[in-house]
């Protein structure tokens, strides 16, 4: 057969590497030799002898109160051939993590990574309201980290002079080291006429970066409206 589709943009070539690797903007690939995790549902084809198993509740047993409202169930994939990642057609990165590094992201962003990372529950100081982005994971260790986005991500430098005020909604992850708190912007005079719809924001203070996507509302949150 011919025709666009089988032209080398589309066609998969043999692995070159071990481990994760963007296949194109929308895919991870990632070559399996012993174990690595994943969003449970985000492979889209595998082939080697390779098994899936359920890892609990995984990070989503942490972020299950997160802005989506949904948990992050993930699984191991185990064994030796290579699998392919995606979800929902967003775009995917790939996060290099060293040791002492410290990444805090979103789960609603995670896809997959490496067994050599570790991760544990975050939460935003003074986060006692409802909100997107107020528990998240931080990533340590050695290893790679895929992350979806909506859209492409802006990677935003953050300084003492400069903190960066940041939607909610809008979080994808920031670097080690920066303070975080929530900042209210408008009155409650003015949220109880209506308000701008920008009510609050996370704030990151120090040296460092935060990532955000360009988009506020979530796939789940435009099917409610």
């Amino acid at each position: 057969m011919k025709g666009d589709l089988f032209s080398s943009e589309h066609m998969v070539q043999p692995a070159t590497a071990p481990g994760m690797t963007v296949e194109n903007s929308k895919c991870i690939r990632y070559a399996v030799n012993g174990e690595m995790l994943a969003r449970q549902g985000a492979m889209i084809a595998y082939r080697g002898s390779l098994q899936f198993e359920r890892k609990g509740q995984g990070v989503g047993g942490m972020l299950k109160r997160a802005v989506t409202g949904e948990g992050l169930p993930l699984m191991a994939v185990r064994g030796q051939g290579e699998a392919w990642f995606a979800n929902e057609a967003q775009n995917c990165f790939i996060v290099e993590v060293e040791p002492g590094d410290e990444f805090t992201v979103n789960g609603r962003n995670v896809l997959c990574f490496d067994a050599s990372l570790s991760y544990r529950i975050a939460t935003v100081k003074g986060s006692g309201i409802a909100g997107g982005g107020l528990f998240n994971s931080v990533f340590t260790g050695h290893g790679r980290l895929g992350l979806v986005c909506e859209g492409n991500p802006l990677v935003i430098p953050v300084s003492h002079q400069y903190p960066v005020y940041v939607d909610t909604d809008a979080i994808v992850g920031w670097s080690a080291g920066l303070a975080t708190s929530l900042h209210r912007s408008q009155s409650i005079g003015s949220m109880l006429r209506g308000g701008s719809g920008e009510a609050v924001q996370l704030v990151l203070q120090g040296e460092g970066f935060v990532v955000v996507r360009p988009s506020e509302a979530t796939p789940q949150k435009t099917q409610q409206h």
